[in-house]
């Protein structure tokens, strides 16, 4: 007898070439959505601020900040976090505050993210405000999700729904938010490894206001300092220089903020400790 062959199905053979498809990256949370445009800009200063941060362990953490103020009220706040991770990468936070409290859940899955946030809930007063974030990575590169946010008290009800977008490129982010309450829209571009440019755009329905802003970023690694611009359609203006000390862990900032509409000019310095 002659001998046999046996051939196997078509689509039982590998296909040569076939690429092993990537696990979709978790999207991050709701409130990170602009971040990195966000960090382009320079953060408000005024007055003299320092401020001390300090890991008592991995899930610990204490900030001190201590603000002279010569416009608002000066003080001492003392901010206390603890983050657990179990398994699934869930992360729970909890914050609390005089006279206010709020209670903050997140669950981070392989690919999306969950969270619920209650703040002041009295069952004897009937009044509770829940915002719940959600978001889904559809791809390597597009992240979609929303918010809602709910609010009860005597006398009043109501709940606002938010859908956002998120398409992330090799330099460049693109992110929109669109609601009931009104648009929030931004664009970071990385041009190369010191120079960062972003620009926001916020549409307020309820106040009927819009704001445009484009901020830069500079990175001078060799004299370990920061430069941050900003401009905005408010004819405000806007930079802070930060400046590492190393091998301290001790960064002293700068800034100065001019409003042209308004003719108000503030500025403030900052030492931050950890």
């Amino acid at each position: 007898m002659g001998n046999m062959l046996g051939l196997a199905p078509l689509g039982a053979l590998p296909r040569r070439g076939a690429r092993r498809e990537e696990p979709l990256p978790n999207p991050g949370s709701f409130d990170e959505l602009h971040r990195l445009c966000k960090d382009v800009f320079p953060a408000q200063m005024e007055g003299v601020k320092f401020i001390v941060n300090k890991v008592l362990s991995s899930h610990f953490q204490v900030t001190h900040t201590v603000h002279m103020s010569a416009l608002g009220l000066s003080g001492y706040h003392l901010h206390a976090a603890f983050v657990g991770d179990q398994q699934l990468s869930s992360t729970e936070t909890q914050q609390a505050k005089f006279l206010t409290w709020q209670f903050d859940g997140e669950y981070r899955g392989d690919d999306y993210t969950a969270t619920l946030t209650l703040g002041n809930p009295d069952l004897i007063g009937e009044s509770v405000i829940m915002v719940a974030h959600f978001l889904q990575s559809l791809t390597q590169r597009l992240v979609l999700g929303g918010e809602l946010v709910y609010h009860r008290r005597p006398g009043e009800e109501g709940a606002i729904l938010t859908l956002a977008g998120k398409y992330s490129a090799l330099h460049w982010v693109a992110t929109l938010n669109v609601g009931s309450g009104g648009a929030h829209a931004s664009y970071y571009h990385r041009a190369n490894e010191q120079v960062q440019v972003g620009v926001e755009f916020e549409a307020n329905t309820r106040l009927q206001d819009t704001t445009f802003s484009f901020g830069y970023h500079l990175t001078l690694p060799q004299a370990n300092m920061v430069f941050r611009g900003l401009v905005d359609s408010n004819w405000c203006v806007a930079a802070v220089l930060e400046k590492k000390m190393p091998p301290l862990p001790v960064t002293l900032a700068l800034g100065a903020f001019l409003n042209h509409w308004r003719n108000r000019f503030h500025c403030g310095f900052s030492i931050t400790v950890g």
